[in-house]
């Protein structure tokens, strides 16, 4: 991970605690669902704060209640379906701050400092022509860099949560002029299965880890059909988009 701080931001598209837990439930209970997302939006949180970069923004959806939000510019999240509010979420991040910005959400909780820098370093140090993306095993994405808000343009027209939301996101890129780059896969925090093996990648010492284990322990089944109790899968993914 560099020493120095990257010439770039971390905008880090935000759901308050509580809020889109029913991916989870069932097996979850609203209670585990909602213990789920907060764990994983803190420890995304504690991540990006740790990494070394200009800037941390976060585009949050509802109020931050007991959130912690430290070091973070927090803008709140505009209205419309997910790729307008990823355009705007990378529009009003990057005005007045011409900074290369990378676009993660708080389903992957499993992101660790070195993972982040070494993402924004891989679009730091390419040309302005050139975006970098986190594709999902499932066909969506759940990480986008660019270096410049007009790119995000695309993304309205780009259909969402589907088998090819990155494809299509990937050719809207290149069609605008881009080269895209691409970044490691990762699961994100949806269903129960997803919350399992996003899980099995955190730091066992990490909320998400503990909290998935211990709702593991208590529901009846993990989720995983044929899986017993509290088994971890290989990870599959959930994404942003």
């Amino acid at each position: 991970m560099p020493d120095a701080a990257l010439a770039a931001q971390l905008l880090v598209l935000a759901e308050a605690p509580g809020r889109d837990t029913t991916r989870l439930d069932p097996p979850c209970t609203p209670e585990q669902a909602a213990a789920i997302a907060e764990a994983a939006v803190a420890d995304t949180l504690d991540a990006v704060r740790a990494t070394p970069v200009a800037r941390r923004v976060v585009a949050l959806d509802g109020e931050p209640g007991d959130l912690d939000l430290s070091g973070c510019a927090v803008l709140p999240q505009t209205g419309g379906d997910t790729g307008t509010r990823l355009a705007a979420a990378f529009a009003d991040a990057m005005d007045g701050a011409a900074l290369p910005t990378l676009l993660i959400g708080t389903g992957t909780p499993q992101v660790t400092p070195a993972l982040l820098a070494a993402c924004l370093d891989r679009l730091v140090t390419t040309s302005r022509q050139t975006a970098v993306l986190g594709a999902a095993p499932d066909g969506r994405w759940w990480a986008l860099g660019l270096h410049a808000a007009l790119e995000a343009g695309v993304l309205p027209d780009v259909p969402t949560a589907r088998t090819d939301t990155a494809e299509r996101t990937r050719r809207a890129l290149e069609d605008a002029g881009l080269t895209v780059l691409d970044l490691p896969e990762l699961t994100d925090v949806g269903s129960f299965p997803d919350a399992l093996a996003a899980a099995a990648a955190c730091d066992p010492g990490t909320r998400t880890a503990r909290v998935v284990a211990a709702v593991a322990d208590a529901v009846p089944g993990d989720g995983a059909p044929g899986q017993p109790r509290g088994t971890v899968t290989a990870p599959s993914a959930r994404s942003l988009a």
